[in-house]
């Protein structure tokens, strides 16, 4: 077969972090074999699928009789609206210009930015900005889109803050795209009221659109006190419209539904209009059945309030468990310990894999080399996704390796 030719920023794309885990570990055999092995690596939500959603998808499954709109339904789309006005105190969400379903935010994490970067209409080749770490997503979005991807390094010492200083005014110049992921995967940082100000501005200044990855804003520890979210930010900064601003959200942490690839996009009209008509050509409507599920799922609180006070007994055992033997701290949300290790993360990842069969990921396969330092390469990030008593044998498992280096 002759092959003429490929798109040459493949290239670019780097082995995904669980490619290069898998490479890590292939050489090792844990050494006690009586122990059961505890995978935390991975951010894919173990508790139950709710009973009532899961009964949703099966009563609707005449739908896939139909082929649906990449709008989706109306009923679907005024469930999320009616629950981006009541989680985030917004006056209204237009359910018909605001709100576009989507299969799951990770699909359209990527695909936005390749409706959003002009690489053909610059002079300079077009930037797009996240931070660092950073999910892996944005990284190939930008290079698949023709952008050169620059970093805001997130560090123990500011707080894991988003300083934006760290690039200089010709960088931003250039920039088309910044990605916020609020609260931070891994990091678990949510961005103030005052940092958003601080981005706004930027984004006025220099005209980049904003987009705010929130799949995590419903896992959080003060039923009081949840995250703040970026539309919430515009709006009490008087942000009319949400300028330059598209937020992206998901059901498969609030809801444990990763496999059914729900999520929404939700903001600026006029940036929405566009990624409608990307997406009609990108062929991306959800299954019928899911539709009518999401929106039930988006109805109900009640199943939300208890995965949040599973992972906050999941958090208070961490906590207990490694507070006397590692540098451990709550994330302000998420499901994330971002810990420090007093060993390279790659290193002190091999040894739990090999002492204690319990598999995590190191810090610096989430992040790169910015600002001469690699912010990941002294942490692990552990998922605490596996049930209480499985993430409380892995907290003790690590606490006691650890005890030994």
């Amino acid at each position: 077969m002759i092959l003429k030719s490929m798109n040459p920023s493949l290239e670019n794309l780097q082995l995904y972090p669980f490619q290069k885990l898998t490479r890590l570990l292939e050489d090792l055999t844990p050494n006690d074999a009586s122990l059961t092995p505890i995978g935390l690596h991975i951010g894919e939500p173990r508790h139950s699928t709710p009973e009532f959603i899961r009964q949703a998808l099966i009563n609707n499954l005449g739908g896939l009789a139909h082929y649906p709109t990449v709008l989706g339904t109306s009923q679907l789309r005024i469930s999320i609206a009616h629950w981006l006005t009541q989680r985030y105190h917004l006056p209204a969400i237009n359910p018909d210009t605001e709100v576009i379903p989507v299969n799951g935010s990770r699909e359209a994490l990527f695909s936005f930015a390749q409706a959003v970067i002009d690489a053909e209409h610059t002079t300079t080749q077009p930037v797009v900005v996240c931070q660092n770490p950073f999910y892996q997503i944005y990284e190939g979005a930008a290079l698949l889109a023709g952008a050169e991807p620059h970093f805001l390094n997130q560090l123990p010492e500011n707080g894991f803050s988003t300083d934006t200083d760290q690039l200089p005014d010709a960088v931003w110049k250039r920039t088309q795209l910044v990605y916020i992921c609020s609260p931070n995967n891994p990091t678990g940082k949510v961005l103030t009221l005052d940092e958003w100000q601080h981005l706004f501005a930027l984004s006025d200044r220099y005209g980049f659109v904003i987009a705010a990855d929130e799949c995590y804003s419903e896992i959080y520890f003060d039923e009081n006190h949840p995250p703040l979210g970026a539309l919430e930010a515009a709006e009490k900064l008087g942000r009319d419209g949400f300028p330059r601003l598209v937020v992206f959200s998901s059901l498969s942490k609030r809801s444990n539904v990763p496999g059914m690839r729900s999520g929404f996009v939700a903001g600026d009209a006029a940036i929405l209009k566009k990624f409608l008509l990307y997406r009609t050509y990108h062929g991306s409507a959800m299954n019928p059945a899911v539709q009518v599920a999401s929106a039930a799922a988006w109805g109900d609180e009640q199943h939300v309030v208890e995965n949040r006070r599973l992972y906050r007994e999941k958090f208070a055992g961490a906590m207990r468990i490694l507070g006397d033997t590692l540098p451990v701290s709550m994330p302000d949300a998420g499901f994330y310990l971002w810990l420090k290790t007093p060993v390279a993360g790659i290193e002190f990842c091999r040894r739990l894999y090999q002492e204690g069969s319990v598999t995590v990921l190191p810090g610096g396969y989430l992040a790169r080399e910015a600002h001469n330092v690699n912010p990941g390469e002294y942490f692990v990030r552990i998922a605490l996704v596996a049930s209480v008593a499985e993430c409380m044998e892995a907290m003790e498992r690590i606490r006691d390796i650890t005890r030994r280096f």
